[in-house]
């Protein structure tokens, strides 16, 4: 097995540590079948909005939830089945246990 160049496994190491924030992980729960307003999803996990679109930034930036606007709403969904993959992945792991 090749071993991966720096420059991939400092890429990777944040990508990890996007899941290792306990509000983000419960909005990427949320979105794997739902498309959702920051509303709906401060609601459905019980945290302020302002947290909420705080954290859907560094999602973004990230390239793991992506956006649409629907007149002044905008709705948020995971970017890509790569990161319900990732997700499911790291639930089958824990329930390994």
């Amino acid at each position: 097995m090749k071993l991966l160049n720096e420059d991939k496994v400092i890429d990777l190491s944040e990508l990890f540590k996007i899941f290792g924030d306990s509000t983000r992980v419960k909005i990427i729960n949320v979105l794997l079948h739902n498309e959702l307003c920051v509303n709906d999803i401060s609601e459905q996990i019980n945290v302020s909005q302002s947290a909420v679109s705080h954290q859907l930034r560094i999602l973004k930036q990230s390239k793991l939830v992506k956006y649409r606007k629907d007149g002044q709403t905008i709705y948020y969904s995971l970017d890509d089945d790569h990161v319900e993959k990732i997700f499911m992945m790291g639930v089958e792991h824990i329930d390994e246990v």
